[in-house]
């Protein structure tokens, strides 16, 4: 048994999984694959061959007599399937469509068999016996057409899950064998009673018999399901090309030989009335065969003892064997030395270190293949390890024949089992790199330090925990303490005891996020100097996960003075926006104050910069019983809209003292607005005519104005919208303003405002219009609308659309003009509810 035909095991028994594992010799294998291959297309011919005999009629290729049953039409096909499936899978390259289609007419055939013993067992037709031909042979009454002898439906069902397991390599290879084995055992059986004549043989029972053909396949296929896989499971046992597969196919032809043809010489000599009963020879001849298997198993056994004490015998030299490749593969210079410093094995890398050929080293002494400097030092290193008697590991740097190189040495004595050293072993690694990189590493360290020393900032390094590492030494000016005294504290001891608590929540979150990014703080956090002061500190705050280390860097600056720059700057602004809060009310001015026409007004200026908008509002007194109110709003914001507003106001005030309609007022404006250079503004104006109890209003793009009837509910006053000033061409032409008449019963109250009040990022404007409407409504109910119900609910419309006036970011301006009743009653309190009346909504 060569090297290639059995791999080296180590002394001991082997068991049958390990025996299964050894390497083949490929041409007994291929063999067996050709074996099992022409058994599987015999077997699918002979299924063909009878297929063909019922789609033409030939009775011959269905069965070989009259006397013989015939193959049905079902067994022929799940004999076709089942020799293609393992003809497949005994090819030694199979692809994946491949084991598809074997996988596929396998379950074919294991489906045919499994149907047709389901039908025995329960005595129930499934339909499937005249599938694909009506069965014009049936011979007794006992037999149902075209169903297959119940040991057929049997074999094929087995041979069916045989080779669906021999088509899966993480089944065993046994699975599929064995059942391959019983495959060939029922086959067998139906050629024994035909050979010797034993009907009994043939059937289970008094059922129908299987055909000659099909005993014949059967056996070709159970062969071919055994050999489909050759190097695993029993199989491997019989094709190992060692001596026990020899023994073992030596002793398993005998039995497929000699017990059959002896049976046949004995049953030939009881016709001949030589013998006793024929049954008795038969189960005879059978018996014979089950122990001469026994037989061939026993001496693949003895054969394979035979063949472990050759595996033991072989074992040391193949293990040296595979030192020898593993040294070879081995980067480093890798040696072997007896005490004397005579090499006795070396790879390949000394040889090339040295350009020398392995057979000119081997046998050699140190001072024979180096240098005589470099051997000397060789030598003197291997004696001081003996001496020491343990494994010594060194760096040097040597002159070799390629230029100096970095060296990690290692040597160790190779000991017998008693502890004596008998050789020394050595391993040389080239570290030139690694060196040159510690190198770089220790100049990249410095360069960070000096980095961190020229920061300008006080920079300190923590780690996971808040742990000072490392401290600049802009600390110590910062701090007051040195840096090499701030390594190993906390970082939270550099703030005042009272702002430590916050401080040290603040960084614990930030060191909890999944992936913090670098921030810059400056709001709220201090420094603690070590005489006790504190002050503002800005803090640049960043992390850097090292392997599983955590790193946080942290860069502080005294913020002292900007702190004091901030102060001036806030209080040089708020005197600003004092200036420019007074100019605009100036602008502004105060509205008209009518006793017989009650009203609350709430402004609002912008907490941005610079503080100061376009809203404004104006009530004019036009005669005894008609007013004039405006509302209007200049988009954008500062001293320049709060210009154009006040001219805006003043001159809206004048048109509407000369009783022009609100239409043309608007027109006017529009006129006025053209005239300056990209202005925008959106307006209202309605004319109250308190006697004739109604409203004119023209609205050039403004928000809808709210009336709240005495009746209720709140509602929008429906008019045509303009749109706003300062669209139109200041040359004429344009869309016109339009005007509308509404009647305002007394009692009523009206709510003019600017967008400010309803219009929120996120929000709908609508809605905020609504919810307006609604409150208003809320705020009202059961009150007259005098001053202060007014001003009342003006502060409830502020507080429910503005719930943080501090953080607004738009003009706000609102208006409520309140209409009491001549008698001054309340009709309020009298009002019903919207579905009391009948009304499901605002009108």
């Amino acid at each position: 048994m060569t090297e290639e035909q059995q791999a080296p095991e180590l002394p001991g028994a082997l068991g049958a999984e390990q025996a299964a594992d050894l390497p083949y010799e490929q041409s007994a294998l291929d063999a067996a694959r050709v074996v099992a291959q022409g058994a599987a297309v015999v077997a699918a011919v002979l299924g063909a061959a009878g297929l063909s005999g019922w789609v033409f009629g030939i009775d011959v290729l269905r069965r070989v007599s009259r006397a013989d049953a015939t193959m049905n039409a079902n067994t022929v096909v799940a004999l076709l399937a089942l020799g293609i499936s393992l003809f497949l899978v005994a090819r030694r390259s199979v692809t994946p469509w491949m084991i598809t289609a074997a996988r596929g007419a396998a379950a074919l055939a294991a489906l045919i068999g499994g149907l047709t013993v389901v039908e025995y067992l329960t005595g129930v037709g499934l339909g499937i016996d005249e599938l694909l031909f009506r069965d014009d042979t049936v011979r007794v009454a006992t037999e149902v057409p075209g169903r297959m002898a119940p040991n057929t439906a049997t074999a094929l069902m087995i041979g069916g899950v045989a080779a669906l397991c021999a088509s899966s390599s993480r089944l065993p290879a046994w699975t599929s064998q064995v059942l391959g084995l019983a495959v060939l055992t029922l086959g067998m059986l139906r050629l024994y009673g035909s050979a010797y004549a034993v009907p009994e043989l043939e059937r289970f029972g008094a059922y129908k018999g299987m055909a000659l053909y099909t005993g014949l396949a059967l056996v070709l296929l159970g062969i071919a399901a055994f050999l489909a896989r050759p190097d695993r499971g029993p199989a491997g046992l019989l094709m190992n090309a060692g001596t026990t597969g020899a023994l073992g196919r030596r002793l398993f032809a005998t039995v497929l030989v000699v017990p059959p043809l002896l049976g046949w010489l004995v049953v030939a000599g009881e016709d001949a009335a030589l013998f006793g009963t024929r049954l008795g020879t038969a189960l005879l001849v059978c018996g014979h065969v089950a122990v001469f298997t026994a037989v061939i198993f026993s001496a693949l056994v003895v054969g394979r003892r035979i063949e472990v004490a050759h595996a033991r015998a072989e074992w040391q030299v193949r293990q040296n064997e595979l030192l020898q490749a593993f040294m070879d593969h081995t980067p480093a210079v890798v040696f072997v030395k007896d005490l004397d410093g005579r090499f006795l094995a070396v790879n390949t890398t000394f040889e090339e270190s040295l350009g020398l050929s392995r057979e000119r080293v081997l046998g050699r002494r140190d001072r024979d293949v180096m240098p005589s400097d470099l051997a000397r030092q060789a030598r003197a290193a291997d004696l001081a390890m003996l001496a020491g008697g343990t494994p010594v590991q060194r760096e040097e740097l040597l002159a070799l024949p390629g230029g100096p190189r970095d060296l990690l040495t290692s040597l160790f004595p190779l000991t017998t089992s008693s502890g004596k050293p008998y050789a020394i072993g050595g391993v040389v690694t080239d570290i030139t790199e690694r060196v040159a990189a510690q190198h770089e590493v220790r100049r990249a360290h410095q360069r960070f330090l000096a980095l961190l020393e020229s920061a300008p900032d006080a920079t300190l390094i923590t780690d996971g925990h808040g742990t000072i590492a490392m401290a600049n030494a802009q600390v110590q000016r910062l701090f007051g303490h040195a840096p090499a005294d701030l390594v190993g504290t906390r970082v939270i001891d550099l703030v005042p005891v009272p702002r430590r608590r916050r401080h040290s929540a603040f960084l614990g979150a930030y060191l909890r996020q999944a992936d913090p990014k670098p921030i810059v703080l400056d709001r709220g956090l201090y420094g603690l100097h070590s005489d006790g002061s504190e002050f503002p500190v800005e803090v640049s705050l960043s992390r850097l996960q090292a392997d599983e280390e955590t790193l946080v860097f942290l860069s502080v600056r005294d913020i002292t003075e900007r702190r004091q720059t901030e102060a001036e700057r806030a209080e040089r602004y708020e005197e600003h926006r004092r200036i420019a809060y007074t100019l605009q009310h100036s602008l502004m001015g105060e509205p008209s104050r009518l006793p017989h026409l009650p009203s609350a007004h709430r402004y609002l200026a912008s907490v941005q910069d610079p503080g100061v908008g376009g809203d404004w509002f104006d009530v004019i007194p036009l005669d005894r019983d008609r007013t004039g109110i405006v509302v209007g709003d200049v988009m954008g914001r500062g001293l320049e809209a709060a210009a154009v507003m006040g001219q805006l106001r003043a001159a809206s005030h004048a048109l509407a003292r000369t009783g022009v309609p609100p239409s043309e007022l608007m027109t006017g404006l529009d006129a006025f607005v053209g005239d300056l250079a990209d202005q925008l503004v959106t307006c209202v104006y309605l004319v109250v005519d308190q006697s004739g109890h109604e409203v004119t209003l023209c609205s050039a793009g403004h928000l809808p104005v709210i009336v709240l009837p005495p009746g209720g509910p709140a509602r929008r006053l429906q008019a045509p919208v303009g749109v706003p000033l300062g669209v139109n061409d200041s040359c004429g032409g344009g869309v016109p303003f339009r005007q509308t008449t509404r009647p305002l019963p007394p009692g009523s109250t009206l709510a003019l405002y600017t967008d400010g009040l309803v219009e929120r990022p996120g929000t709908d404007i609508e809605a905020q219009i609504d919810i307006l409407a609604h409150t208003l409504d809320d705020a009202l109910k059961g009150a007259p609308p005098d001053p202060e119900s007014l001003d009342q609910a003006a502060d409830r419309l502020i507080r429910t659309l503005i719930p943080e006036t501090a953080k607004h970011d738009d003009d706000v301006t609102l208006l409520l003009i309140g209409l009491p009743k001549p008698d001054g009653t309340d009709s309020r309190s009298e009002r019903v509810s919207p579905r009391a009346r009948g009304v499901s909504g605002p009108q």
